[in-house]
C-alpha cells in the first residue's frame, strides 16, 4: 500500500476508536457500563445492531461467495424483517417491563436458575468461538494482504478491541459503530461505484453478462432440504435464526436493551430489519460487478498472491508457468465469445446467444479445471496450505485496480468491521459472565461498583480467549458460512427456550432444561452424521433448517416431558 493508503488506515481507526473513548470516558455504575444509561435513540441502536451482525467476514466473504455462486446468497435474509417484526411485538416488551440487564434473566423468573444458567452457558459457549472467528476470519486475509504476520495481526485487532470495549462498555460499543458503520457503507458504495465505472461495456451489457453466466439468480423456489440457499430456507430456517439471534443472543438484546424508551428500541430493530436486505444485495452485486470485470481482465489464476508467490518460487515453477500460459489462453478465448454474445444480445438474435453462453460455460469449466490444478500444485508445494481463495476476491481486485487512498480505506472497512463485531461480542460474553454466571451463583453479595469492574475483567478475559482461539483456528470453507454454521448448532435450541417460555406457560423447568439437553444433542448428531445416515436414514439437510428443527424440536419435547411430569406439589 502507498503512504497514503496507511494515513487513510490508521487516520480513520484511530479517529473512530478517539471519538468513542472520548464520548464514555468517566466513572460508571453497573447499569451504565452494561446498558448504556439508556440514552441511545433508534438510529444509533439500528447501526449498533447492523454492524453487530455485519463483521469483517461479511465484507471479505460475501463479494467472493457472490463472485462463484451468484446473488443467491441474499435470500438467506428474506425471514429477517419478518423477524425483527416479529420481536418488536413479542420480545422487547417483555425484557423491557422485566428491566433486565440479559436476556437471560427472564429464564429464571419464569422457569429456573438451572434452565438461566443453561442457555447462558450455550450462548457463551457459541459467542465465545465466534468472536475468534470474527477476529481470525479476517486477520487470515489482512496479514496475508499486507504481508503481516498472523499472530500479530490477530493481536492487534483484539487488543483495539479489548481496549476500548472495556473503557467504555455499552456505550462505547454503540457509538463507535454508528461511525464505523458509516465508514463500512460509505467505503462499499464508493468501491461499487468505481467498478462499474470501470468496466469496458455500458452497465446494461454488463448485467446481461452476469444474468447469462448465471450469477442474478437472485430467487429461486424450489423446495431443496439440501440447499442451503433458496426462498423457502430463508423465510423458515433463517427466520428461526433471525429470532434467536435478535431475540436471544445478549450481543444483539444489549443493543437495544440501551434506548430511551420501547418504542426507540423497536424502531431501532425495525430500521436493521428493512436496511439490512439492501445493505446485503448492494455487498453481493459488488461482488457480481467483480465478476463481471474480470471477464473482460484477466483474473489471477489463484486469489491469494503469497500462494502464487511461493509456486513461482519452487520446483513446481516449470508446472505452474504452464498451467498460467494455458488459463490465459482459455481467457482469451473465453472473452472473444463473450464479445460475440453481447453483439447477438444487441442483435436480438436469442438463438445464437444460447449457443455462444454455451459455449463460454465450457470454457469456464476449462478456466476451473486449470485453476483446480494450481490447488494441487499448491498443496504439493505445501500439504497445509489453504487452497480456497473466494475470500481474496474482493480485496485482491482492491489492491490491483482500485486508486490511492481508496485502498486505504478498504481496508479500513475490514478492520472496522472487524472490530464493531468483536466488540459487541466480548460486551455480551462479558454482561452474561458477569450478570448471570459470577453474579447469580458464585459471589452474590457484593457492591455495584465491584460488579463493574467484574463486567470489565470479564470482558478482558474473552477478549483474550478470542485472540487465543484466532491464533491456533483454521479454515472451514467459507468464512461467512463458518459463522452462520456455529449460530445454527446453538440458535435453535436457546430459540426453543425462549418461546417455550412466552407461550406454553403450563411447562415448568425441569421439562424444558430436559428438552434442551435432548435436542442439543440431536442437533449435533444431525450435523455429525449430515450428508451420510442416521440410524439407518440418510440425511442431507442445509444448516439454516437446524435452527427450526432445533427449535421445534425441544418445543415438543418440552410439552412431552411436562405431560410425563409428576404433578407439582400444593404449597
Amino acid at each position: 500500500m502507498s503512504n497514503l493508503d496507511w494515513i487513510v488506515l490508521f487516520g480513520t481507526l484511530i479517529s473512530i476508536i478517539g471519538y468513542g473513548i472520548y464520548k464514555t470516558y468517566g466513572p460508571k455504575d453497573m447499569y451504565s457500563y452494561l446498558s448504556g444509561g439508556g440514552e441511545l435513540g433508534w438510529w444509533t441502536i439500528g447501526l449498533s445492531i447492523m454492524a453487530t451482525q455485519a463483521s469483517a467476514i461479511t465484507f471479505l466473504s460475501t463479494p467472493g461467495q457472490a463472485y462463484q455462486d451468484g446473488m443467491r446468497f441474499v435470500q438467506f435474509y428474506f425471514g429477517l424483517p419478518i423477524a425483527m417484526i416479529i420481536l418488536s411485538v413479542t420480545f422487547i416488551p417483555i425484557y423491557y417491563r422485566l428491566k433486565v440487564y440479559t436476556a437471560y434473566e427472564f429464564l429464571e423468573s419464569r422457569f429456573d436458575l438451572k434452565t438461566r444458567t443453561l442457555a447462558a452457558l450455550l450462548f457463551l459457549v457459541q459467542r465465545g468461538l465466534a468472536a475468534g472467528i470474527t477476529i481470525y476470519g479476517p486477520a487470515i486475509i489482512l496479514s496475508t494482504l499486507l504481508n503481516w504476520n498472523l499472530t500479530f495481526t490477530n493481536i492487534f485487532i483484539g487488543l483495539v478491541v479489548i481496549i476500548y470495549t472495556v473503557s467504555g462498555g455499552t456505550k462505547a460499543v454503540s457509538i463507535t459503530q454508528k461511525q464505523q458503520m458509516t465508514v463500512m457503507m460509505g467505503g462499499m458504495i464508493l468501491a461499487g461505484i468505481l467498478v462499474i465505472n470501470m468496466l469496458p461495456v455500458s452497465f446494461n451489457d454488463a448485467m446481461h453478462v452476469a444474468g447469462k453466466m448465471g450469477k442474478l439468480n437472485i430467487v429461486n423456489f424450489e423446495f431443496d432440504l439440501g440447499d442451503r440457499y433458496n426462498f423457502w430456507s430463508g423465510i423458515t430456517g433463517a427466520l428461526f435464526l433471525f429470532l434467536s439471534y435478535f431475540g436471544t443472543d445478549q450481543s444483539q438484546v444489549q443493543r437495544y436493551l440501551n434506548g430511551r424508551s420501547l418504542k426507540e428500541s423497536r424502531m431501532g430493530l425495525i430500521t436493521n430489519g428493512f436496511l439490512k436486505v439492501p445493505m446485503q444485495f448492494i455487498i453481493l452485486f459488488i461482488g457480481v460487478m467483480v465478476f463481471v470485470f474480470y471477464q473482460f481482465y484477466e483474473p489471477p489464476i489463484f486469489f491469494n498472491k503469497v500462494q502464487t508467490e511461493k509456486l513461482a518460487q519452487s520446483e513446481y515453477k516449470d508446472d505452474f508457468e504452464q498451467l498460467q500460459s494455458d488459463y490465459s489462453a482459455t481467457f482469451e478465448e473465453k472473452n472473444l465469445v463473450l464479445r460475440s454474445m453481447i453483439q447477438a444480445q444487441k442483435e436480438g438474435d436469442e438463438e445464437k446467444v444460447n449457443e455462444l453462453r454455451a459455449e463460454i460455460s465450457t470454457k469456464q469449466e476449462e478456466q476451473e479445471a486449470i485453476r483446480s490444478d494450481v490447488k494441487e500444485l499448491i498443496i504439493k508445494n505445501e500439504p497445509n496450505a489453504e487452497t480456497r481463495d473466494t475470500d481474496y476476491v474482493f480485496m485482491r481486485f482492491v489492491m490491483d485496480y482500485l486508486p490511492q487512498g481508496v485502498v486505504g480505506l478498504l481496508f479500513a472497512v475490514i478492520f472496522s468491521a472487524a472490530m464493531s463485531s468483536t466488540a459487541s461480542e466480548l460486551n455480551a460474553l462479558g454482561a452474561t459472565s458477569t450478570i448471570d454466571i459470577y453474579k447469580r451463583s458464585i459471589n452474590k453479595n457484593q457492591n455495584e461498583r465491584h460488579y463493574t469492574l467484574s463486567s470489565k475483567l470479564m470482558t478482558a478475559i474473552w477478549g483474550v480467549f478470542a485472540i487465543l482461539f484466532a491464533t491456533y483456528a483454521t479454515l472451514f470453507e467459507n468464512l461467512i458460512q463458518a459463522v452462520n454454521l456455529l449460530g445454527s448448532l446453538f440458535y435453535g435450541t436457546i430459540l426453543g427456550i425462549f418461546l417455550v417460555g412466552f407461550y406454553m406457560k403450563w411447562v415448568r423447568g425441569n421439562a424444558v432444561f430436559l428438552a434442551a439437553l435432548v435436542t442439543e444433542v440431536v442437533i449435533l448428531l444431525i450435523h455429525w452424521k449430515n450428508r451420510s445416515e442416521l440410524f439407518g436414514i440418510s440425511i442431507d439437510i442445509g444448516y439454516l433448517w437446524y435452527n427450526a428443527i432445533g427449535c421445534l424440536l425441544l418445543m415438543l419435547l418440552s410439552a412431552v416431558f411436562q405431560l410425563f411430569s409428576p404433578p407439582k406439589a400444593k404449597a
